[in-house]
Order: C-alpha cells, then sequence, then structure tokens
C-alpha cells in the first residue's frame, strides 16, 4: 500500500471509530437516564398505597329509582367491579375490606331536552344518579357520601327501547369512572 492509500485507510478508520464511540456514548447516557430515573407514573390512575391497602370490599348497588329497567342493575354492579379488579391490585372480598363501596341506585329518568320548531320535543335526555358511601377504613379522613350523575341525550325519533341498552352502558361506564377517580385516584 502506498502512502496516500495507508493514509486515507487511517482517516476511514478514525472516523469510524469515532462514530462508533459516539453511539456507544449516546446508548450509555440513554440507558443511564432510562435507569436513574425514579419517577413512576401508572397509566391507570390509581394512586393506592399497597403496604396498606390491600382489599375492597364493593356491595351491591341496589335500584331504588322510581323508573327502573332491569338490566342497568346488573351493569353498574358489574361495571364497577371490573374497573377496582382492572385497574388495581387490591383483592375484592365480601366484608371487612380495607376500602368499602356502598350505595344504591337512586334517579333513572327521561325527560324533554329540546323542543323543535313545530312545538314537539326534539331530543330526549336520560339520566342515571347513584348514591355512593365510600369507607376508607386505614384513613377515615378520606371518608364520604357523595352522588355521582351521568346523562345521555338521544333522538326523539327514536324510541327508547332502541337506544337505551347502549345510553345505559355509555352512563354506566361514565359513572363507575367517576367513581374510580374520586375514591382511588387521588387527582
Amino acid at each position: 500500500m502506498n502512502d496516500m492509500t495507508r493514509s486515507k485507510q487511517q482517516k476511514r478508520n478514525l472516523r469510524l471509530a469515532g462514530t462508533k464511540r459516539n453511539m456507544a456514548l449516546c446508548l450509555f447516557v440513554l440507558v443511564l437516564t432510562f435507569i436513574s430515573c425514579s419517577v413512576s407514573y401508572k397509566f391507570n390512575g390509581a394512586s393506592i398505597d399497597y403496604s396498606k391497602i390491600k382489599t375492597i370490599q364493593i356491595d351491591q348497588f341496589p335500584i331504588r329509582a322510581t323508573y327502573v329497567w332491569g338490566r342497568m342493575e346488573p351493569m353498574f354492579n358489574e361495571g364497577l367491579r371490573d374497573i377496582f379488579a382492572r385497574n388495581t391490585k387490591l383483592a375484592q372480598v365480601r366484608r371487612n375490606g380495607d376500602l368499602k363501596l356502598e350505595g344504591e341506585i337512586t334517579q333513572y329518568q327521561q325527560r324533554n331536552k329540546a323542543v323543535s320548531s313545530e312545538g314537539y320535543s326534539a331530543q330526549v335526555e336520560l339520566s342515571m344518579t347513584v348514591n355512593v358511601r365510600f369507607t376508607n377504613n386505614v384513613n377515615h379522613s378520606e371518608d364520604f357520601e357523595k352522588q355521582f350523575t351521568s346523562s345521555k341525550v338521544y333522538d326523539s325519533a327514536l324510541s327508547l327501547n332502541s337506544v337505551q341498552e347502549q345510553l345505559v352502558q355509555e352512563m354506566v361506564d361514565d359513572i363507575v369512572g367517576q367513581i374510580f377517580n374520586e375514591t382511588v385516584a387521588n387527582w
């Protein structure tokens, strides 16, 4: 090899070594950043001290409303149990839970929401209210009794029977989300 070719080869080797060194340094900094970060995020929103709170008791929420749709009660009770099962590590127990949820579905009604230019109902609002008593047997300062409400609007040209299941499911999802956030998310 002549001196010129050898010099080009050495320059190429130095650049390659520099690039490898830079990549290794970047990788090292990236790994160090991930390892040294002590911030942890819980994407489910729950902030529970599992060293103190291990169980939750979720009682049946009966319907105490004047107007009743039979499927609403099991939909609500299953939805409430499911959100805690999916988003926490709490064991669900029948009695003596560290946390306790009890209450009743107190209101389920529909009312005219908007009137058309002809004077007829154009939209109907369906609403649901649940009264909740929450007891934190580890920290009673967090205990509360509160009502949670959700409502959905549908076109009055549709019958309630045709939209009821979907709308009730949406209201149940909304209310159990509100209850979850109020009891264990501590936003």
